[in-house]
């Protein structure tokens, strides 16, 4: 005789566990579960088997053990999950890659109907091509206007055709041709939609970003506060490499303009005394003797030139 369990039971077995899985793992994925079937979420949880737990529940009950766990733990950070438990949600909770994990979740889809009233998830598109129905069903084409043509007694579609637009509800006409058709347009599964690790809470984006993304990111955050640092004259370790080169500029621009003068300034007045004297000279060239001796070798007449300064430095570095 099977013994019942009354509701009050199985709220404390659901608080103890949700409690235990809130102490013992540190990161949730908190995932949408529309129109995912019992069948479906089992296969998950067996994908899933080894370091993740799929607990379901209702929100209410949800948010009630989060927050008798918190009290009892005192560890308030998990309170951050109490906002995210809007709809029909689950929690995933797993000591993995999140990545991975979120990775694994999506392989779960399985394809669905256009049935009526289901907002569609994704726009619908009917292929161009031979239906293979009768001239006698022309009449789903034409309520939808959808061109078509007979082609050896069946039903073809000339063009391409969005028949749903992602958002919209899917009306009976076409749901009905879509099953006519064989099309499932849809597919559902376990959709992440918010990250909880540690106490923190992002988004799923997030898990994608590559190593050259956070890089590139980083260089945009400190490029924008070295800007910000020398608009308004405030050091800052990225900033004090630029400020140095334009204090030095500044001085550099004060000695050529008056008598004041120091070591490196001195190559620079220099230059613009004479600039011939940084000039590179050629090398002479040697006649062949007019009396008809054989010239000489280019490589025993060729002198070694000197390097030619880098346009650059002007002839001198700029901190020699």
């Amino acid at each position: 005789m099977a013994i019942k369990v009354s509701k009050a039971e199985k709220k404390i077995a659901y608080d103890q566990k949700l409690c235990q899985l809130l102490d013992e793992y540190t990161q949730v994925l908190v995932v949408a579960a529309d129109n995912v079937g019992s069948n479906q979420l089992q296969n998950i949880r067996k994908g899933l088997r080894g370091d993740s737990m799929v607990l379901m529940g209702k929100n209410t009950m949800m948010k009630r053990s989060v927050r008798i766990q918190a009290e009892k733990t005192g560890n308030t950070v998990i309170l951050n999950l109490i906002p995210l438990l809007v709809g029909n949600v689950g929690l995933i909770f797993t000591k993995g890659d999140l990545k991975e994990v979120s990775e694994e979740v999506a392989k779960y889809k399985v394809g669905a109907p256009a049935r009526v009233g289901l907002v569609a998830p994704v726009d619908v598109v009917v292929p161009p091509g031979n239906t293979g129905l009768d001239p006698s069903q022309t009449s789903f084409f034409q309520v939808l206007n959808i061109p078509t043509k007979i082609n050896k007694g069946t039903v073809e579609i000339i063009t391409p055709v969005e028949l749903i637009k992602k958002g919209d509800k899917v009306g009976s006409s076409e749901a009905a041709l879509l099953a006519k058709l064989g099309i499932r347009p849809f597919s559902y599964g376990l959709v992440v939609l918010s990250v909880y690790d540690n106490g923190s809470v992002f988004s799923p984006e997030v898990l994608d970003l590559t190593e050259d993304d956070l890089i590139e990111k980083f260089a945009v955050g400190v490029s924008m506060v070295t800007s910000l640092s020398l608009a308004i004259s405030y050091p800052t370790l990225a900033a004090a490499p630029h400020m140095f080169i334009n204090a030095y500029k500044n001085v550099l621009a004060v000695a050529v303009e008056t008598d004041y003068s120091f070591p490196l300034a001195d190559k620079v007045k220099e230059y613009l005394e004479d600039p011939s004297k940084f000039a590179v000279a050629a090398a002479p060239s040697t006649a062949a003797d007019s009396g008809g001796a054989l010239a000489p070798s280019a490589e025993e007449d060729k002198k070694e030139e000197p390097a030619e300064e880098s346009d650059d430095d002007m002839g001198f570095g700029l901190f020699d």
